[in-house]
């Protein structure tokens, strides 16, 4: 007999260490006495990591060691036992064990591991930060786990609040952020965390306010919210009189007088340039009364209008077709990938992308949403129409030289619908006014190329934008670095 000393029982590398030093010796499970936590055995076995070596160190299957990593953090006494039998198996002629969902060793460990996810998932969903008296910006929480989760959550804490310095304390360790690095110390106790926030009676104000008795299940709530984690809860305190009147409000709801839907998000008024705007030769007017458009309905799913950007004596008006994902969010125009890509095609140019004004066509994302994604959509003549007068006060402002369209979207609206941009790329227009002007295409269509033909394709759509280095009358549209 052999006993596994381990000084965290929740480490993949405690238990790892042990079970290679066993399986070199050849030790089966039911020879190993696991340890952990301090626990003391009833015989004085030597460690396993005495033991002769016999065997090489066996290949151990990546898809394993992502069930370790779960199932150590239970607080089952004979985990490790279990994950050891398992290893034992694998490397003695049980490969494919782990694709087995019905052997009783396999069950158990995937049991083990869905307990933890669950636990991780209500530490999530129920830990509760409140600030620290007379220390601005410095918030502490109490959790008690049912597992050892602390170490494996931590990380999302520190995404999800980054911005600020917390502590999450529980009764065995502690995870300290210092909006920097995330450190973990010894555990605390309830007194050690504020028994009050000043934000909690607002936030029960709003959660009275939101509770919706029609909806109301006891059963299904107390499971996914046990009544162990209320005590943490500000909302918690309000449930017993919420529930108690619940009845009544339903009925209330029943008799009251029907009303007419509202809209999730009342609609402002359509904005459109004014005179004075029309006026004001800043672009910032312009901008600034951009933001409030609701022209189209693409407003609404967007999350911010997309204006352009660029010195207001521009001498080159880059359009392209409408804002992307990353434009949508960061309220910029090209900082996508199409946008990268434009930056290097300026960059083998030599030309200055500071020097350039580049705006869209259309201000507002148009999308359709995949899962987590928002994939691109092309916008219809309608939302063109819709900006046009945004882009005439673009133009008018900056009065460029030269205005160079990318993609068509952006070509039918400086050129109108009889323009053919496959067939009339990278040819020389005169406006109405006398700007020059040429398309090509966008640089998210390169993107779309089979990766075969992208290098071509860049290379024609390098030919066309190397009309900005020289007009007609042989003078450059922007100087060449």
């Amino acid at each position: 007999m052999w006993s596994a000393v381990l000084a965290l029982s929740w480490s993949v590398e405690s238990f790892r260490e042990a079970a290679r030093a066993a399986l070199r010796a050849g030790i089966a499970p039911e020879c190993i006495e696991w340890l952990a936590d301090g626990q003391g055995g009833l015989l004085a076995l030597p460690d396993v990591r005495d033991a002769p070596v016999l065997h090489p160190s066996p290949r151990v299957p990546r898809a394993f060691l992502g069930i370790a990593e779960t199932v150590l953090c239970h607080r089952d006494p004979q985990r490790h036992a279990l994950l050891y039998r398992l290893l034992w198996r694998i490397a003695h002629g049980e490969p494919h064990v782990l694709a087995t969902p019905t052997d009783a060793d396999m069950r158990r460990a995937m049991q083990l591991a869905q307990e933890v996810r669950r636990d991780a998932h209500k530490m999530k969903a129920f830990v509760r930060f409140r600030e620290v008296p007379g220390d601005h910006d410095n918030f502490i929480a109490w959790f008690e786990p049912s597992h050892h989760i602390l170490q494996r959550v931590a990380p999302f804490f520190a995404r999800r609040f980054a911005g600020m310095r917390w502590a999450i304390l529980t009764p065995e360790a502690s995870a300290i952020w210092d909006g920097e690095a995330l450190s973990f110390g010894p555990g605390g106790t309830p007194a050690d965390a504020p028994d009050f926030d000043a934000g909690e009676e607002l936030w029960r104000t709003y959660y009275a306010h939101i509770f919706n008795p029609a909806r109301l299940n006891p059963r299904m709530m107390t499971q996914e919210m046990p009544q162990r984690y209320w005590k943490h809860l500000p909302e918690a305190h309000l449930l017993p009189s919420l529930i108690q009147g619940a009845g009544m409000r339903v009925r209330e709801m029943a008799e009251r007088e029907h009303a007419a839907p509202k809209r999730r998000i009342p609609a402002p008024p359509l904005v459109l340039p004014s005179e004075d705007i029309r006026r004001e030769e800043s672009l910032a007017a312009l901008r600034n009364a951009a933001q409030g458009c609701r022209a189209c309905p693409l407003w609404e799913p967007a999350t911010q209008t997309v204006f352009g950007e660029g010195p207001e004596d521009a001498r080159v008006l880059l359009l392209g077709e409408q804002p992307g994902d990353m434009e949508d969010l960061s309220g910029r125009p090209f900082v996508g990938p199409a946008g990268k890509l434009l930056d290097r095609a300026l960059a083998d140019l030599g030309i200055d992308r500071a020097q350039l004004y580049l705006t869209n066509a259309v201000k507002h994302f148009r999308f359709e949403r995949r899962g987590k994604f928002r994939l691109h959509r092309n916008p219809e003549p309608s939302h063109v129409q819709a900006c046009r007068s945004w882009l005439a006060g673009e133009i008018e402002r900056v009065r460029p030289q030269v205005i160079v369209c990318l993609g068509g979207t952006a070509a039918l609206a400086v050129f109108g619908n009889g323009f053919r941009l496959m067939e009339q790329r990278g040819t020389w227009q005169t406006l109405h006014d006398g700007t020059r002007a040429f398309a090509t295409v966008h640089p998210a269509w390169i993107l779309r190329q089979p990766a075969d033909r992208q290098q071509e394709a860049y290379a024609n759509w390098l030919d066309d934008l190397r009309l900005l280095l020289t007009l007609p009358a042989g003078n450059a549209a922007i100087p060449h670095r």
